[in-house]
């Protein structure tokens, strides 16, 4: 294949996989040599084994992150601080997108930006949306509920009230105590009882 004939696939694609040159006549061996030269010609960008983004210079569609965190490891969603952040409930930026997953934690670093992944167990994998984060791409993210439970399970004393109050939350009136008590009971910790009762404590102040 040509990289004009990949332009007209895939250009209108955020990503795509490899698995895309792989389903016609080229052999899966010659589509990895094309995506290697491909790579270290400056046209592909390569975020994982088998994932591939067009270049800048090439790129109709530029990825969200959320999106390419979504596709890099799954399953997999948006939470802890870039969520919040996204959600508009912290004042600082994120430089780097971290999410939930599953499986095994991790980091990755790509031209797109970095990536880090932290383990939930299955039975808390839950409270997560799909939401359009930019027009036509959508990736699951954690509710401001859950954002605020993850957060407050995966960092130590994550639930004491110095840590809340030091996270500076605003717009907390798009947080429901009702769910943000309920996920807590559910999650089975009194750790994150306490975190619910003391966000909820926090909300009061800004009502």
């Amino acid at each position: 294949m040509k990289f004009e004939a990949l332009l007209r696939l895939v250009g209108g694609e955020p990503l795509f996989e490899s698995g895309l040159l792989m389903a016609g006549e080229t052999s899966p061996a010659l589509a990895r040599l094309q995506l290697s030269r491909w790579v270290r010609a400056g046209k592909l960008v390569q975020l994982r084994r088998g994932l591939y983004a067009l270049a800048e210079s090439y790129a109709r569609v530029v990825p969200h992150p959320f999106l390419t965190a979504n596709r890099l490891r799954g399953p997999s969603y948006v939470s802890l601080q870039s969520a919040l952040a996204w959600h508009g409930m912290i004042p600082e930026a994120v430089p780097v997108v971290t999410s939930v997953t599953s499986g095994r934690p991790g980091e990755h670093r790509t031209a797109l930006g970095d990536f880090l992944f932290r383990h939930l167990k299955q039975s808390a994998f839950r409270g997560y949306r799909r939401v359009e984060v930019q027009q036509g791409q959508w990736a699951f993210v954690a509710t401001p509920e859950k954002c605020l439970l993850d957060l407050a399970h995966l960092t130590p004393g994550g639930e004491t009230e110095p840590y809340l109050r030091e996270l500076r939350l605003q717009h907390l009136d798009c947080v429901s105590v009702v769910a943000l008590r309920r996920m807590a009971r559910e999650w089975g910790s009194p750790k994150l009882t306490r975190a619910a009762e003391r966000i909820a404590a926090l909300k009061g102040e800004n009502a």
